[in-house]
């Protein structure tokens, strides 16, 4: 079992900055698949980060490329989402998630799908004003 935590969401204007952090607990060694989705009202959930944690292989949508930066540290079991250039159709409920014992051609060719994932967290609200 693995426990994911999200954290650092709040409100910011067009422009500004956040950094979420996910803190992962319970079974955490072992190399992942693991990914940021968000969820805006009234439209599915779509994945626009995610890493392979065995290596330093980074993915993005397109949506979020050149803004977003996913990372990880491995010593504090902690996954981040560096997002700049936040805009209002930024605003939604950010999710981490992670598969376990993920391949690395898994991770790398699903790692935006939803159904990839075995744990998710609760969610952290990120809302973007103009």
């Amino acid at each position: 079992q693995v426990q994911l935590v999200e954290s650092g969401g709040g409100s910011v204007q067009a422009g500004g900055s956040l950094r979420l952090s996910c803190a992962a607990s319970g079974h955490t060694y072992g190399t992942y698949c693991m990914g940021w989705f968000r969820q805006a009202p009234g439209k599915e959930r779509e994945g626009i980060a995610g890493i392979y944690t065995g290596g330093v292989n980074l993915y993005y949508a397109d949506s979020v490329k050149g803004r977003f930066t996913i990372s990880q540290d491995n010593a504090k079991n902690t996954l981040y989402l560096h997002m700049n250039n936040l805009n209002p159709e930024d605003t939604a409920m950010y999710y981490c998630a992670a598969h376990p014992a993920a391949p690395y051609a898994y991770c790398s060719a699903s790692w935006w799908r939803v159904d990839n994932y075995v744990y998710w967290g609760q969610g952290t609200q990120v809302t973007v004003s103009s």
